[in-house]
């Protein structure tokens, strides 16, 4: 175990307050377990035998800056299974990178927030028109770091052109009511490590009404919380719907985004099988487990 060596997948660049805080915490503790680790910055490795020779395993965690590269992270991703295993699979990560995947997990009889799901410019004002002027978030479907994420009034001439841009760059539109609880900050991150549900995270509001982010710029505040019994169950009901919808084996990680609501019970946000911030420098105790859920499977290899 001790010759092993695990690639731990980043970026080189972070925005301010977004920093990658969970790459050193597990390299640490895969050391402490005798599994030799560094970060791989994806896009400065070439793909090929070079990347076999250095590494056993690549481990993805923060490389976030991959919608705005997206076709060549991808390129990259396939390639690189090719010569060396990546976790999570990339047929799992292509399924995760957009949020279509939402509609799978519904037929699966996950709970999610309401969405509209926007393809067409013929289709954005009838889907904001019955809002009315209600308070609505609008996103795309593949994005990182809630970028072109707004909430905005559905009648506003602000919500036509964020809708508009995002149809134009391709993407799907999102649209979905305002959560009251969501505005609140009760949203939880339920973390799952080999299945095992570990810590739970609550990062509060993060959009302000009528675009922007509150205090004008991203910036979360993750702190452990408890999630209740039917919480941490929720959300291993849709870790075992993500196996059943990709035909997968349990994820290395999952982060699973839930908020309890009066309006809609307990509802699915996203689920995170990608590069989830899994906020080990919050919950130590997640860096060991998740070191030891490296180092098995890395030693099933």
């Amino acid at each position: 175990m001790s010759e092993a060596k695990v690639g731990i997948v980043v970026t080189d660049q972070y925005r301010p307050g977004d920093e990658d805080k969970d790459t050193g915490p597990l390299i640490t503790a895969l050391g402490e377990r005798g599994v030799a680790a560094e970060p791989v910055v994806w896009h400065q490795w070439p793909v090929g035998a070079e990347l076999a020779a250095a590494f056993d395993l690549l481990v993805l965690r923060s490389p976030w800056d991959y919608p705005q590269r997206e076709q060549e992270f991808r390129s990259w991703l396939l390639r690189a299974q090719e010569h060396v295993t990546v976790l999570n699979p990339p047929e799992v990560v292509m399924w995760n990178l957009d949020k279509l995947y939402l509609r799978e997990l519904e037929d699966h009889g996950v709970a999610t927030v309401p969405t509209q799901w926007v393809t067409g410019p013929g289709e954005l004002e009838p889907a904001l028109a019955a809002h009315g002027s209600d308070w609505v978030v609008i996103k795309p479907s593949l994005s990182a770091g809630a970028v072109d994420t707004e909430l905005l009034r559905a009648d506003s001439l602000e919500a036509q052109a964020l809708g508009a841009r995002i149809l134009g760059a391709g993407r799907t539109v999102m649209l979905q009511p305002e959560i009251p609880e969501l505005s609140e900050g009760l949203e939880k991150a339920v973390y799952f490590i080999d299945g095992n549900h570990t810590h739970t995270i609550a990062k509060g509001a993060l959009l302000a009404r009528g675009g922007g982010f509150i205090g004008g710029r991203y910036l979360e505040n993750p702190q452990p919380v408890e999630a209740a019994e039917e919480e941490a169950a929720f959300g291993a009901q849709v870790m075992r719907a993500v196996e059943q919808a990709t035909g997968s084996t349990t994820p290395l990680y999952g982060r699973v985004d839930i908020v309890s609501t009066a309006q809609h019970g307990t509802v699915l946000l996203e689920v995170e099988l990608f590069e989830p911030a899994l906020n080990l420098h919050r919950a130590p105790e997640a860096a060991h487990a998740l070191a030891a859920a490296v180092a098995a499977r890395l030693a099933s290899l």
